[in-house]
């Protein structure tokens, strides 16, 4: 059992916990959520005891080992598999011990030991977890300094996940990985045997993995049955039933006041009055919701549309030195709605690949034909270390806007949620997330055709992922995502790519095919058990499935860009509706009847179009619903 009780903490006098209270019981799995500063990590520190709180305490079980991610990427010339079993200590002490003990009941004792906790079997468990988490046997024999960091922080997850300590606690633990790891991780710790405390902002995580989520808002823990999507329901109904309650509450409070000011002067009504005054202090008010809103991402759109294909390939190959290809045989083609994911795990070339689309490496050989008349905006991780720390987003727009005036500059930092204060602050004291905001506005602002965004969400919390899937949805571009963010992948790309053996070709399943195919190369589970007991029927099963997935996507095509299209038509009226009836909510528009005339009949043919366009997208979406249903039905 893991027990908070009355925990109060501050941070440089601002209170992160506030008298926070909540159990988790023993073998449960909890992920913490909260928006980007509540203090989830704080949170973490506190129950591994680097932090000690002002008030209140944090009890766990009695000689409960707790484990946790460091800091610091281990270095040095060890090996990535000597360094993970060497993060089990009485493991190595026992088998150091064991090779000069003399004496035969201390070696007995040893042996029972080294028994006990499984110390033959950690060799393959430890090389199981690496592989996992991407690195093949070469890639475990080679020392920890020659990886970057980034791979040197899934080692020091790996080292954690192989002491299965009896609390788990992890901080997001996928901003390291590439989406395969991402799959991985996520199986593993579904059949993990202990307490697992996750924070993490991967929505699909969050509802494969944890049986309960424990929501941190304004120093307060409320613990929620259920994943993710379940707590957000269970916390909008509690939301509503809140509301509704303070507007009953507000009516009442209203109505006696009302009561009291009208006779509390009068001597026959005077008693009555008194009592209505009691009965308002006793009354006590409920607090009215404040709901932190996350500002949309606005993604302008081309200004002038070009036809498909955007991008084509013939017989090219990419790389950073002539005659030594990363990738070649690439015959592909982008058009300009495609919204593509690119599967495969790091050091495949992904990367590379999305440096030849933007136009950052020329083909080695063959041709990439369309590049010199495509804009391309390019948002890859790396270029957050690359923001000036000195300057602030506003200098950024003083730059791309030299003629704009300033409220001109400060509009369109605001469209990307840059406020007053924000838009004048250092990059060096922005938050992850802001980086990652300003970032893509700095790569959207010119409006480009294609959009290449490279792991875009590692800073951004759940709704903030949110607000960016809205803005792809509305953007009239193309889209090559990379992402370990499955949620954002499956709301986003209707295309799937491989980067694999070399090359890029098109991936005829879907992601559930993907993990599965994954899942059954690299194995998953605490002892690495594996997940098809027939690898070849598996196989065959997979190919099966990716054809009958592809033959259904190539039927319902047609169908699904005609309610595609149908949908966008009734977004676009909606909006324009919205815009004629501001117009016509303000009052200075009367002063010209003709002009007021004129909006009035728009807004009529307007919103004639806007229902017969809501008659043939619901006619589209019964049609497209009604053929897959039947496919499946087919299928079954």
């Amino acid at each position: 059992m893991l027990h908070i009780n009355d925990l109060t903490f501050h941070i440089e006098g601002k209170r992160i916990f506030d008298a926070a209270t909540a159990g988790i019981p023993t073998g449960h799995k909890v992920g913490l959520v909260g928006r980007n500063g509540a203090g989830k990590s704080t949170l973490l520190k506190l129950i591994t005891g680097d932090l000690n709180p002002d008030d209140g305490s944090i009890t766990m079980t009695r000689g409960a080992r707790v484990g946790y991610v460091a800091q610091e990427a281990p270095g040095g010339d060890k090996s990535l598999i000597d360094w993970v079993l060497d993060a089990d200590t009485e493991r190595a002490a026992l088998l150091a011990e064991a090779e000069t003990a003399t004496d035969a009941h201390r070696i007995a004792d040893i042996q029972v030991r080294l028994t006990d906790i499984d110390a033959h079997s950690a060799p393959a468990r430890a090389a199981t977890i690496l592989s996992g988490l991407g690195f093949d046997h070469a890639g475990q024999q080679r020392a920890c300094r020659e990886y970057s960091g980034g791979w040197r922080m899934r080692v020091a997850l790996a080292a954690v996940l192989f002491l299965e300590p009896e609390i788990l606690l992890l901080d997001e633990p996928t901003n390291y990985l590439d989406l395969e790891g991402t799959l991985w991780l996520e199986s593993y710790l579904k059949s993990y045997p202990h307490t697992v405390l996750i924070v993490s902002h991967d929505r699909d995580l969050l509802n494969s993995v944890p049986g309960a989520i424990l929501h941190l808002e304004r120093g307060k823990l409320t613990l929620y049955s259920g994943g993710y999507d379940d707590f957000e329901e269970t916390r909008r109904e509690k939301q509503r039933l809140e509301l509704k309650l303070k507007k009953k509450q507000d009516e009442d409070r209203r109505r006696i006041q009302a009561f009291i000011d009208r006779f509390k002067a009068k001597a026959t009504k005077a008693k009555q009055a008194q009592s209505r005054v009691k009965a308002l202090a006793k009354m006590q008010p409920i607090a009215a919701q404040m709901e932190d809103r996350v500002v949309p991402f606005l993604l302008p759109n081309p200004e002038k549309m070009l036809a498909s294909p955007l991008l084509r390939m013939e017989n090219a190959s990419a790389g950073y030195e002539p005659g030594k290809p990363i990738l070649s045989g690439l015959n592909l083609r982008l058009d300009q709605d495609d919204r593509i994911a690119l599967l495969g795990q790091n050091g495949n070339g992904k990367s590379t690949f999305a440096k030849l689309l933007a136009g950052r490496l020329a083909p080695l050989t063959g041709h990439v034909y369309g590049a010199n008349r495509v804009t391309v905006g390019y948002f890859a991780q790396h270029q957050l270390d690359d923001l000036n720390p000195q300057s602030t987003p506003y200098d950024y727009m003083v730059k791309l806007m030299p003629e704009a005036t300033e409220a001109q500059k400060r509009t369109k930092l605001g469209t990307f949620g840059f406020s007053a204060d924000k838009a004048d602050t250092k990059c060096s004291h922005l938050s992850g997330g802001e980086k990652a905001r300003l970032l893509l506005a700095l790569t959207a602002f010119h409006a480009p055709h294609l959009l290449i965004l490279d792991e875009p969400t590692n800073h951004l919390d759940i709704d903030s992922r949110e607000a960016l899937i809205h803005a792809l949805a509305e953007y009239e571009g193309a889209v090559i995502l990379i992402s370990h963010d499955r949620h954002l992948v499956e709301a986003t790309a209707d295309r799937l790519w491989i980067v694999k053996g070399g090359t890029v070709s098109v991936y005829d399943g879907d992601m559930d095919s993907y993990r599965a195919e994954l899942l059954s190369e690299r194995g998953a589970g605490p002892r690495g058990a594996s997940q098809s007991s027939d690898a070849g029927d598996g196989r065959a099963d997979r190919s099966a499935q990716r054809r009958a997935s592809a033959q259904k996507r190539q039927q319902l095509a047609p169908l699904k860009k005609t309610m595609q299209d149908a949908e966008k038509r009734v977004e676009k009226l909606t909006a324009e509706l919205a815009k004629l009836d501001a117009s016509l909510g303000d009052p200075a528009l009367y002063a010209d009847p003709q002009k007021a005339q004129k909006i009035t009949l728009e807004r009529g043919l307007v919103a004639k179009a806007l229902i017969a366009a809501e008659e043939n997208w619901m006619t589209a979406t019964a049609a497209f619903e009604e053929a897959e249903k039947t496919q499946d039905d087919a299928v079954a």
